[in-house]
């Protein structure tokens, strides 16, 4: 399902929306004094983020049936998600995105792109523990990581101790 122009359009719209709304939460975020994770590595292409969007909403999104209602028409409609199931613990809801062709791993629409899916996986870095699908290329590497890594030298563990704190705290 290729987006025409009117879509196109519409989508334009709502990307500076998003943009605009995610750089300001960003810099809130940022003057409070939180720090993201760094992301390292590279997009394997694996097309493992398109088979199955998920998107976090919230509190009002959730619990209000008319903007729940509003937000999953406007995925079906505009972003040509289709919804396939939730989470409830953490306010998640579960697509399948149309425009993503199985066979070939592409997006038929890529250029028109909705936020969420070309802010992946840099939205992943300012949670807690950041968690990335199987396969893909990407990962976190912790805000204070030198420091953790110095540190470690300084202690003299042994090579396999060391090892697995590394990758267990996410320093490399």
């Amino acid at each position: 399902m290729r987006d025409g122009g009117l879509r196109r359009a519409v989508k334009g719209v709502a990307l500076a929306h998003f943009r605009l709304n995610l750089a300001v939460h960003r810099a809130w975020r940022r003057l409070r004094g939180e720090r993201p994770h760094t992301l390292a590595g590279d997009c394997g292409r694996c097309g493992a983020c398109c088979e199955a969007p998920a998107i976090q909403v919230s509190p009002l999104t959730w619990f209000l049936p008319t903007a729940r209602a509003l937000f999953l028409a406007w995925q079906r409609r505009v972003n040509g998600f289709e919804w396939t199931g939730v989470d409830r613990r953490q306010r998640v809801f579960t697509f399948r995105c149309t425009h993503f062709d199985p066979a070939t791993r592409r997006c038929d629409s890529y250029d028109s792109r909705p936020g969420p899916c070309r802010d992946y996986p840099r939205l992943q870095v300012w949670s807690a523990a950041p968690a990335f699908l199987p396969g893909c290329g990407y990962r976190a590497v912790v805000p204070n990581a030198a420091g953790l890594i110095r540190e470690l030298a300084v202690r003299r563990l042994d090579p396999e101790r060391e090892a697995r704190l590394r990758r267990d705290l996410d320093l490399d």
